[in-house]
């Protein structure tokens, strides 16, 4: 089984300038530089809709693997999806700090940056990007 999602040659300023919404679209260039400084990576499209940092291999115990990027994040209707590598029961005290979001299974989503500590989102970045990077 191949992930379907996967890097393109899209230019993400473009993507970026067509987020309807236009505090959305800035915070996506604010995560944009948080993600660069704290990956060193220049963000990539991967598939239409995301915004990826780095590339890393992964591999399951079931032995699927794939290419997937270290961090990202996706504007969407109506939140960002920001796609961490983090196990974030071990970030409790991080995400009280962090302010208004919700979480799913390696996504956190944020509506806008300006409802969270925006410290303690670069934390939770840098350790995702740890943490993916230990695991390759």
């Amino acid at each position: 089984m191949t992930i379907q999602t996967q890097p393109t040659s899209a230019s993400v300023l473009e993507y970026l300038e067509t987020v309807p919404d236009l505090v959305m679209r800035t915070d996506s260039a604010r995560l944009v530089t948080l993600m660069q400084a704290s990956t060193g990576e220049r963000p990539v499209m991967w598939g239409d809709s995301m915004v990826g940092f780095g590339q890393r291999r992964y591999r399951y115990a079931s032995g699927r693997e794939g290419d997937w990027f270290v961090v990202g994040f996706a504007p969407r209707a109506k939140a960002i999806s920001l796609y961490l590598n983090v196990d974030f029961d071990k970030h409790a005290g991080t995400l009280a700090r962090l302010g208004k979001h919700k979480l799913g299974k390696g996504c956190l989503y944020v509506r806008r940056l300006d409802d969270v500590d925006e410290r303690a989102l670069a934390e939770l970045v840098a350790a995702s990007v740890t943490a993916a990077r230990a695991s390759t």
